[in-house]
């Protein structure tokens, strides 16, 4: 009797040493799956490695910046940083609406020193900007995972067609042989049919959890550059945005016009007096 282990081993070289035809077709089927869907996770897996790192260096360069314009008008650059983009956007049409330039010249620093206040209008299409720089962020990180969920909901079934169409031709050589066949002449094409299934789930089950860890690690780098898109926003409303409102000049009494009783279409000739007091003996 063989070691469990042992067993499996010789059990898959015995299905791959009599793969039929069908069967080693579905296989390479499967085999160019699992090295599309490992290819886009390797490369999403770096991609959010280095946007991370990026981040970091990113958010620490802006927490020691003594002006919230400083890395922009520096023109600091860490074009793997999500969060950069959005700081970058949203400095762009910040710096349009204070001196009309969206970006930094010669005189940049000098017309800045000088400029006013935006309205909250204009603070709200700066807002917008850093609202499509996020949504880019998103877009970005998540590309190619339809290929990744394609790919997890098919190969189970091709897996399960292989060994759907292995058994039927277990089933027609027992028909041919009208049930005499033994175990040892139905056994290649059994085992034949299971190995497709079995490496169908070899392809699902370590990309799944792969891709499960991956889509968690997005999501996770979107609520970070959101709330630092929402933190930058805050910064930027307090020390550019002038919220006072327009004082209105209250009208005159006069410009009011006399003001009329109920009960008249003209203004009383007499003004009320009120009722005498009345004495005691």
């Amino acid at each position: 009797m063989l070691f469990p282990p042992l067993a499996a081993v010789s059990g898959l070289q015995f299905g791959l040493e009599n793969l039929s035809l069908p069967s080693l077709v579905i296989a390479g089927l499967l085999a160019v799956l699992s090295m599309a869907s490992w290819t886009v996770l390797m490369a999403k897996w770096a991609l959010l490695r280095r946007s991370a790192r990026e981040n970091g260096l990113f958010m620490g360069k802006f927490r020691e910046s003594p002006h919230p314009l400083a890395l922009y008008l520096t023109r600091e650059r860490m074009v793997m940083s999500p969060m950069y983009h959005v700081y970058h956007e949203a400095c762009r049409e910040l710096a349009f609406y204070l001196v009309g330039e969206e970006e930094p010249g010669r005189t940049f620093n000098s017309r800045l020193q000088g400029a006013g206040r935006i309205t909250s209008s204009q603070m709200g299409a700066v807002q917008n900007a850093m609202e499509r720089a996020v949504v880019m962020t998103a877009n970005k990180a998540e590309m190619r995972l339809g290929v990744l969920s394609t790919v997890l909901a098919v190969a189970p079934f091709l897996g399960l067609f292989g060994t759907v169409w292995g058994l039927l031709d277990v089933f027609a050589v027992l028909a041919q042989t009208e049930g005499t066949a033994g175990l040892s002449a139905l056994a290649p094409g059994i085992c034949s049919a299971l190995l497709t299934t079995l490496l169908a789930i070899f392809v699902t089950v370590p990309s799944l959890m792969a891709y499960n860890f991956l889509v968690s690690r997005i999501r996770n780098l979107i609520v970070r550059v959101e709330n630092f898109a929402n933190e930058l926003s805050g910064i930027l409303d307090r020390q550019f945005v002038d919220h006072r409102s327009p004082d209105e000049s209250l009208p005159s009494l006069g410009e009011m016009g006399t003001p009329m009783m109920p009960g008249f279409s003209s203004p009383p000739s007499q003004a009320l007096t009120p009722p005498a007091k009345l004495t005691t003996a």
